[in-house]
């Protein structure tokens, strides 16, 4: 196996075509079924491990060889950082034709117990005795079979220890028809500290008492709606987001302060973006720094967290348009001193590159979550645009997983075109 590629798999190739396959790792000699052969690429499935690579070990979760909640548990954690960490250098040279000015500075926290989000699945149905019985897990790698789980030792302990229970809150008082099919879960606390989970293995102990829990849709004996989580800042004032289980939120409990730290960085000046607001987590520290700051977020709920978050850290001039960034983006005034984008997995769409190309503030933050998107919107901003690369920074948000975050400033070398 040659290496690790963005997403997790492992890369190898057979008479030279490319075979993907989950679960491997660089080094290892494997026996592998192909269960997919395209004309310029495979993919395969782990029959035998013949000779163990570099970095392999045996997983820790008793569910992860079924379950789809994890791409890496084979992977000792700090060959993982670093695995993925050279696959999106990769891919940001190979698809997006990028060329840094530097290494990457790589950012890793706790690789147990930090997850502060997770979206799980429910099944339920009539027993023998006609009660409902139900279950709670993740999707199998690769298909919709529920593989149910009682422990899942990436999530926060407070979520961990939640597990157990879901089953039996969902057979009170409810037939199959009306169960919920998705449970969102979502941790509050405080960035960098709350309970701990060292090791990957067994079952976490009961949850504190005050746990700042929210699942959505509402069940019957779950908590639910708003909960907080407070970031401490450098100036030793912290910031207190709120937010609730409907609500995109950064995953990694440990990094969410550096990640804020990191994107928002020291720059001053008098007008700033935040695109993709979300709950204003980036947006609220850019209104200390910047004399406006215009934070545009799509989602309704989200919206409303980041005008409440804005108050609630006196981020008196911090306003909040609850419009797809699609929409508003025409408003994106020339010359602007800073933008920052944080956009789903899908990237930048079409009508925000090109403003950002016709319009380029002086600095642009590039938040992603996605190395292959990352690479096509870098082309166009860098490639045929206006940017430079300033630095790159990649925070390792998820591990297990084969995801990596990437945070990229960027500067204007070319100045805007006078608007007639």
């Amino acid at each position: 196996m040659e290496k690790l590629v963005a997403g997790g798999e492992g890369l190898a190739r057979f008479e030279g075509i490319p075979v993907f396959v989950p679960r491997s790792a660089p080094g290892d000699l494997l026996r592998v079924r192909l269960t997919d052969r395209r004309p310029d690429y495979g993919r395969g499935e782990i029959v035998a491990v013949l000779e163990p690579g570099a970095g392999r070990r045996e997983p820790p979760c008793p569910y992860f060889e079924r379950c789809g909640g994890c791409d890496l548990q084979h992977l000792e954690d700090r060959a993982q950082s670093a695995y993925k960490a050279a696959a999106v250098v990769e891919t940001l040279s190979r698809l997006g034709h990028v060329q840094l000015p530097a290494e990457p500075r790589l950012v890793t926290g706790a690789p147990w117990g930090y997850r502060l989000r997770a979206q799980l699945h429910a099944d339920s149905w009539r027993g023998d005795d006609g009660e409902t019985v139900a279950q709670v897990g993740y999707f199998a790698r690769g298909s919709h079979d529920l593989v149910a789980v009682a422990a899942c030792p990436i999530l926060v302990p407070e979520l961990e220890a939640l597990l157990p229970s879901l089953p039996l809150r969902l057979q009170e008082g409810r037939g199959p028809r009306e169960q919920p099919r998705r449970l969102d879960l979502a941790a509050g606390g405080t960035a960098g500290g709350g309970p701990e989970r060292r090791a990957g293995t067994g079952v976490a102990e009961s949850a504190v008492a005050d746990a700042q829990i929210s699942v959505a849709p509402m069940v019957e004996g779950l908590p639910h709606g708003e909960i907080t989580l407070t970031v401490p800042v450098a100036d030793g004032e912290d910031l207190v987001f709120g937010y609730d289980a409907r609500c995109f939120f950064q995953a990694h409990r440990g990094l969410v302060g550096e990640l804020m730290a990191l994107a928002v960085g020291e720059w001053e000046g008098e007008t700033a973006f935040d695109l993709y607001a979300g709950v204003g987590l980036f947006a609220v520290p850019l209104a200390r720094r910047y004399r406006r700051v215009v934070a545009v977020e799509g989602d309704g709920p989200a919206a409303r967290y980041a005008r409440l978050n804005a108050r609630r850290n006196k981020a008196e001039d911090l306003e909040v348009e609850h419009l797809a960034v699609e929409s508003w983006i025409d408003e994106l005034p020339v010359d602007a001193d800073r933008v920052l984008v944080d956009p789903p997995r899908g990237g930048l769409a079409r009508p925000v590159r090109r403003a950002l190309v016709q319009r380029p503030p002086r600095r642009l933050t590039y938040v992603s979550c996605h190395p292959a998107t990352l690479a096509r919107d870098l082309d166009r901003l860098v490639n045929q645009g206006p940017f430079s690369i300033e630095s790159v920074v990649l925070v390792d948000q998820f591990p297990q997983s084969g995801h990596m975050e990437a945070v990229v400033q960027l500067v204007r070398e070319v100045q805007p075109a006078p608007q007639e």
